[in-house]
């Protein structure tokens, strides 16, 4: 019999292989808003790359990965990012570094010798915007002017956020943290440890602190069926040297995500509370269940996978 992780892998997966069209930017079926397709194309895009470092990467995303090849090669996909002002060289940069193996990748070179210096530059920014950066260039080839990681480490949400005191709630449903709050603990572990391929450069301290944090996130979550921050706070404490499935949180959150799996595989929403209604349109579920379900598959994936060497 499957374990719970392989049974949402395979859902999640055999779902977003059927909405690549939804994915596509360019059709007929893609988002309304230039934001909302870059994000979908951009997240299909690292789903692929992290899934492509696996032991054994899925066969179900075959498809997926055919698309993000082609996307990659197509001039109208930077152009896009530009659309989306706040955000464009970000994606530039994401675009970048997550540009798959054997293509023809001029137009990614072109994309990588438009960034603006001062982005790719510490000053300014905080020590979580300074990680990401220094991720995605880091992986791109691209130089920059961000500290090392060392140095980052000590200031970034894993170390420097605390949980909310009792009675000091951080959010109106007693939270631990904000939501944004809660989601840079998430992404700055992804950072660090690149999605599970190395290790995140916390010990001692640091370490039992960012898994306590990360505990008490999970138990808030899973009590209140927060489906997409369950999956990322799961691959979070791998990254941080956990056995998920070995703590009753970790444990407990993976339950809670089997029981929000669609038959169909879609996981369909953020949280029960922004969930898709069963009879919503196709693009209504889509926009919001495919952030979710990609980000469980992604995890699934990752933690049922053998540790890197």
């Amino acid at each position: 019999m499957s374990s719970p992780l392989e049974r949402l892998a395979a859902g999640a997966l055999g779902w977003l292989g059927g909405h690549l069209d939804h994915f596509d930017p360019f059709s007929p079926s893609a988002p309304p808003t230039a934001l909302a397709r870059a994000k979908a194309t951009l997240e299909l895009a690292l789903l692929c790359h992290c899934a492509s470092r696996l032991p054994e990467p899925p066969e179900a995303l075959g498809g997926a990965r055919a698309l993000v090849s082609k996307l990659w090669q197509d001039p109208d996909l930077p152009r896009l990012f530009t659309e989306v002002p706040a955000h464009a060289s970000t994606y530039a940069l994401v675009y970048a570094a997550l540009a798959p193996d054997a293509i023809d990748a001029a137009l990614v070179r072109a994309a990588r010798a438009e960034l603006d210096p001062g982005f790719l530059a510490a000053r300014g920014k905080s020590a979580y915007q300074r990680i990401e950066i220094r991720h995605y260039a880091d992986k791109a080839g691209v130089a920059h002017a961000v500290e090392p990681y060392a140095e980052l480490v000590p200031l970034s949400p894993l170390v420097a956020y605390r949980a909310a005191a009792p009675g000091d709630a951080a959010s109106p449903d007693g939270a631990p943290l904000t939501e944004p709050q809660a989601y840079a603990v998430t992404h700055t572990a992804f950072y660090l440890g690149d999605f599970g391929r190395t290790a995140p450069g916390l010990d001692g301290e640091a370490l039992e602190h960012a898994r306590d944090l990360v505990g008490r996130l999970l138990r808030h979550c899973v009590g209140h069926d927060r489906w997409d921050l369950l999956a990322e706070l799961v691959l979070t404490q791998y990254i941080l040297g956990d056995e998920p499935l070995d703590t009753p949180a970790g444990a407990a959150a993976v339950e809670c995500l089997v029981r929000a799996q669609r038959p169909d595989g879609a996981l369909p929403g953020r949280s029960a509370a922004l969930a898709a209604h069963a009879s919503a349109p196709a693009g209504e579920l889509f926009s919001k269940a495919y952030h979710t379900t990609l980000v469980t598959a992604l995890m699934a994936l990752v933690v049922s996978s053998p540790r890197p060497s």
